[in-house]
């Protein structure tokens, strides 16, 4: 059986990683005797085999349930009742939170944003996911899993994810006809496509906001002193579909209905740099797309859409191939990810040197997210001006936002750049907010004097998400929900990121409680600049905005919590406040930069 994985996979360490997930789902676990063995055959440390098992959240050395259930944690799920839900699932089955039963029938968890904050509260059982749960479900969940009924006999409906498609605009409207991008990509030299992206004004639409033809250019004239475009060189191409930031979910809807539009952009892009192998990182958590992935691949290479001399075109040769992640946000961050393509643990990087140049097995490497090959591949079918129609001087065409939480109408909307928040509120039916999370927790959280703000690398970039907050909702709450996300998807690599944030958990925690003092929230301030200017990648720069923007928003719904007897003569806020504003300022709003362009 070990030897079929190893086989399946190429044989190769490479693909240690993809092994281990087919392990995982055999076994249920990945026991001591196999990462043995692995080691053996792979030619590996079995330290290495161990560090990557211990590393990713959907692997483990103890066996999980039969059925093994893993609810969603996003904040999103807390406001509609998912903790509640996973309570009363653990009772009925009588078996602990976050253990296996005694009769290795079912284990049940709390995980990480399953990219369903549309239709939550959302859980995946051994991979599938299950959306829209209500006490109702959790009552029939029990009696199926006692009754050890397979996954194949539940209601259909319950796993049902829907696209919620509520804006469409230059992305999401009409369909790219298959090829039309790659053939007029064929007419060009490299150079040309290069220029018809820059002109186009397109960055990329992970959050950080990188010119995508600045990186193409990059990674096809190589090193100073290269020759440019050197075939003897091999370079890569690697879609960043691991959108993990809680309360994004416009990649999964990409992937859904656009998945063509995407490989397109990817071969594209291989085409102008020279590249002839592709990879596409998805997310561990929507494995549940992988069939339809690779059935669409399987269709460009019946059209000659991909593998060799490509449209008929001798020495155009590319190809793709989908990678899955096994549960790690930090595996957003393009170097993390593709330390996880290697079949490493995703620690990022020290940069210098950039993927451009030092990416994939040390050659040059293009990562871009899902949007951004989307947006390239009508870019070259259409044309810049096209493009150029819609958004600001400095943010041209459209973003898809995944909008979610307290609105009457959540889902996808493809809006133009330069629209202000105030639209979309309205727009998805919020009709009470308090405040909205604009790209994720590593992004801004704005209030309700803030709602004209445009969306724009301008003003407010986002890699993808908006979370709408009412009245009615605790904001020390949200941002204690963020702080944890934090602490719990560190990846330990550097001491500031991996001890701080849970430092700031546990200050969160205190105050949220109602035990802090005055002096809590300066020592979080000072904690959190710490954290953000000594981390050694984005995730621990990041880190403390949710607390350090909510505090300058909403500096009241902190002070009412603290313990007034505490309060010296003469002693306010203003130093954290101070230390706040610092560092939130808008120059630093766009720093979503976990996340791959």
């Amino acid at each position: 059986m070990l030897c079929e994985i190893v086989d399946r996979h190429g044989g190769q360490a490479t693909s240690l990683l993809q092994i281990l997930i087919d392990v995982q789902m055999r076994f249920r676990h990945v026991p001591p005797r196999i990462m043995t063995a692995l080691a053996g055959m792979l030619h590996l440390p079995r330290t290495q085999v161990e560090a990557v098992v211990e590393f990713y959240r959907f692997l483990s050395v103890t066996s999980v349930g039969r059925f093994d259930v893993r609810f969603s944690d996003s904040v999103t799920d807390h406001l509609l009742g998912s903790r509640d839900l996973a309570a009363r699932l653990c009772q009925r089955l009588g078996v602990k939170l976050g253990e296996t039963r005694v009769d290795d029938a079912v284990s049940i968890h709390l995980t990480s944003c399953t990219g369903l904050s549309d239709q939550g509260p959302a859980a995946l059982v051994n991979g599938h996911v299950l959306t829209r749960l209500d006490g109702d479900r959790i009552v029939q969940m029990a009696d199926f899993i006692d009754q050890g009924m397979d996954l194949d006999t539940w209601p259909k409906n319950w796993f049902k994810v829907e696209d919620q498609v509520q804006l469409a605009g230059l992305l999401l409207e009409g369909e790219l006809p298959l090829g039309a991008s790659l053939e007029r990509a064929l007419t060009l030299h490299p150079a040309d496509i290069f220029s018809e992206i820059d002109r186009s004004g397109l960055r990329g639409r992970g959050g950080a906001g990188f010119k995508t033809a600045a990186k193409w250019r990059f990674c096809y004239e190589g090193e100073e002193g290269a020759v440019p475009g050197d075939p003897t060189i091999a370079r890569y191409v690697v879609c960043n579909a691991d959108e993990g930031e809680p309360g994004t979910f416009k990649d999964r809807v990409l992937l859904s209905r656009n998945a063509q539009d995407v490989f397109e952009g990817m071969t594209v892009c291989a085409k102008a740099i020279g590249a002839q192998h592709g990879f596409i990182y998805l997310r561990g958590e929507y494995r549940y797309l992988l069939d339809s992935l690779l059935r669409g691949l399987k269709v460009r290479r019946l059209r000659g859409l991909l593998g060799r001399n490509i449209l008929g075109v001798e020495g155009f040769d590319f190809d793709i191939e989908i990678h899955l992640g096994a549960g790690a946000y930090i595996c957003g961050e393009e170097s993390a990810l593709i330390e996880s393509l290697e079949g490493k643990p995703g620690h990022p990087r020290n940069r210098p040197p950039y993927p451009v140049t030092h990416g994939y097995l040390g050659q040059p490497t293009v990562v871009n997210n899902v949007e951004t090959f989307a947006a390239a591949a009508r870019i070259m079918a259409y044309g810049a001006d096209w493009f150029l129609s819609v958004g600001t001087p400095e943010s041209s065409g459209t973003k898809i936002l995944s909008v979610s939480g307290d609105c009457e109408r959540p889902g996808i909307y493809e809006v133009p750049f330069g629209s202000p928040v105030s639209d979309l509120l309205r727009r998805c039916g919020a009709d009470d907010p308090m405040g909205v999370q604009v790209g994720g927790p590593s992004g801004t959280f704005i209030g309700p004097d803030e709602f004209e703000r445009i969306l724009g690398f301008e003003d407010l970039p986002t890699g993808g998400s908006m979370m709408v907050f009412s009245q009615a909702r605790d904001v020390v709450a949200i941002a204690r929900s963020f702080t944890h996300f934090f602490a719990h998807e560190s990846c330990g690599f550097c001491t500031p990121c991996r001890v701080g944030t849970s430092l700031l958990g546990q200050l969160i925690d205190k105050i949220a409680e109602g035990h802090g003092t005055p002096h809590d929230l300066i020592e979080m301030t000072q904690l959190a600049a710490i954290v953000k200017n000594t981390s050694h990648c984005g995730l621990g720069q990041t880190a403390a905005h949710p607390l350090m923007q909510t505090l300058e928003r909403f500096p009241e719904r902190y002070q009412e919590r603290l313990k007034t007897l505490f309060f010296e003569p003469g002693f306010d806020l203003d130093g954290a406040l101070e230390v706040s504003r610092q560092m939130t300022g808008r120059e630093d709003a766009h720093a979503h930069l976990t996340q791959s362009g």
